[in-house]
């Protein structure tokens, strides 16, 4: 037997005025004008330009105030479909918004257009050209060749029909890493620096970095100096730097180069402006942030023709429908826009506030720890809401462009009690390695015991965490001769 329950449930849906606000507050300055303009390109009752005189027409809050008397004798909702409320959404939001859409970029050839330019020098028959062309195909971004031969060669046969062995593949492959630049199509770091090495002047210098590669590759990545030295019947340390400074010199990536031709160019546009007045920060949003629109005056007196008009005009009716819907889409826009810089500004505020010391300076010690909940309280305002503006603005200072996810830190504390930033402490790290015997690097074990000396109460693996989130090397591989 089927039960029935009835039950009541509380739950809370966002409008589209919200939806509106949500999306747009998230959305960079870069990206702002196009989301603009795809809003100017569909709504038609929207235009860009300043507001009008008063005496010429009535503000947005006239207008609205006068729209809201039909709102008794129409109801929009009788003629909204469900996929109506797209015009509210944001890019990204409809079934037919999920394809990106491209920025126009310069043209220019990529990696694999560059070698195969070059094949066509080599002078090979059809048969060894389509193995060339294949493993050219094979060649990664950065420049290397993973897959191995024989994976190739059966690559070639399901595909083209074409038999081969590994030894003509290798063959064709010697050619091809003949190629610019030098030290592609390697299949390995070792055999990339020595396609390289082999290119350069035979100097002494050369050639012990050949040797070194060739047949002391493992120890070399492991910095083990002493036991290189002693194999390779070196008594002065001053041949061995020489070697490595050569092998230091070299590009370990040799397909990055061509590769980058075909990434997105990014620029970085900030979202506020902060200056220093003879001691007094000022802060200012970008003026991209703040553009001209109104509601077109056209599209006001349209509604304002239903008045006037016969209201039981079924065709009218419907007419009108689509107009107070386009009207009010475009002033939920412009309320969304002015609402995003109310809020822009208000989170700015109160993160110079907080961290006033360091707009000062410059100085990273002087950062506060600041996280989203200290910023959320002091503005009124939700943590999700503070998420999405530190995610992807940006402020510009006098110590150049930072994004908003800087300023924000754990706190660390000292023998004092107080709260530092975990910025400062990486600052202090970062001097204490920078300022090391690189003959005898400083473990972990040292740097923990130096930052406790200097007031850190601080782990280990906080140490090791931190060295690593700086891109800092273990002690091991940051000896030098």
């Amino acid at each position: 037997m089927q039960n029935l329950k009835l039950s009541q449930t509380l739950s809370q849906k966002l409008s589209p005025q919200q939806i509106q606000f949500i999306k747009l507050l998230q959305v960079p300055t870069a990206e702002l004008d196009a989301r603009i303009e795809e809003e100017l390109e569909s709504n038609p009752a929207l235009e860009e330009g300043p507001d009008e005189a008063p005496d010429e027409s009535p503000s947005a809050e006239e207008e609205f105030e006068e729209g809201e008397r039909y709102e008794d004798e129409l109801d929009v909702s009788d003629y909204l479909r469900d996929d109506d409320y797209a015009g509210y959404k944001m890019q990204g939001d409809g079934p037919g918004d999920e394809e990106e859409r491209d920025m126009p970029l310069a043209a220019g050839s990529t990696l694999t257009e560059q070698l195969l330019s070059q094949l066509g020098f080599l002078g090979l028959d059809e048969r060894q050209e389509a193995i060339g062309r294949q493993l050219i195909g094979s060649i990664e971004p950065d420049g290397y060749i993973r897959r191995e031969l024989d994976a190739i060669a059966n690559d070639l046969a399901f595909s083209q029909n074409l038999r081969t062995d590994e030894e003509e593949l290798e063959q064709i492959l010697q050619q091809i890493q003949e190629f610019d630049p030098p030290g592609i199509a390697a299949r390995d770091l070792r055999e990339c620096l020595l396609l390289q090495l082999r290119r350069k002047e035979p100097t002494e210098a050369v050639q012990l970095a050949t040797r070194l590669i060739e047949d002391h590759f493992e120890e070399f990545t492991k910095k083990h100096y002493k036991k290189i030295l002693r194999r390779l019947g070196l008594e002065e340390e001053e041949d061995l730097k020489s070697a490595i400074e050569v092998i230091t010199r070299l590009n370990p990536k040799p397909g990055g180069a061509a590769a980058g031709s075909t990434n997105r160019t990014q620029y970085l546009l900030p979202d506020f402006i902060i200056t220093n007045d003879s001691g007094k920060l000022e802060l200012t949003l970008n003026g991209r942030n703040a553009p001209d629109l109104r509601i077109s005056r056209s599209y006001a007196d349209m509604l304002d023709a239903y008045d006037r008009g016969n209201k039981k005009d079924k065709k009218l009716k419907e007419t009108v429908s689509f107009v107070k819907q386009k009207l009010d889409a475009a002033r939920w826009f412009i309320d969304a826009i002015r609402q995003r810089q109310h809020t822009l500004l208000n989170v700015m505020g109160a993160i110079m506030d907080y961290q006033y010391e360091y707009f000062l300076e410059g100085d990273e010690t002087k950062l506060r720890p600041m996280i989203l909940k200290d910023i959320a309280d002091q503005v009124g305002m939700d943590i999700s809401t503070i998420s999405r503006v530190a995610n992807s603005k940006s402020v510009q200072t006098e110590f150049g462009i930072l994004p908003l996810k800087y300023f924000f830190s754990e706190g660390i504390s000292t023998d004092t009690g107080e709260d530092v930033s975990s910025r400062e402490v990486k600052q202090v790290l970062k001097e204490m390695i920078d300022g090391e015997n690189k003959r005898k690097p400083l473990s972990d074990d040292k740097l923990e015991k130096m930052l406790n000396d200097k007031g850190y109460q601080i782990a280990r693996r906080t140490v090791a965490k931190y060295r690593e989130q700086l891109g800092i090397p273990v002690a091991r591989l940051r000896k030098e001769l």
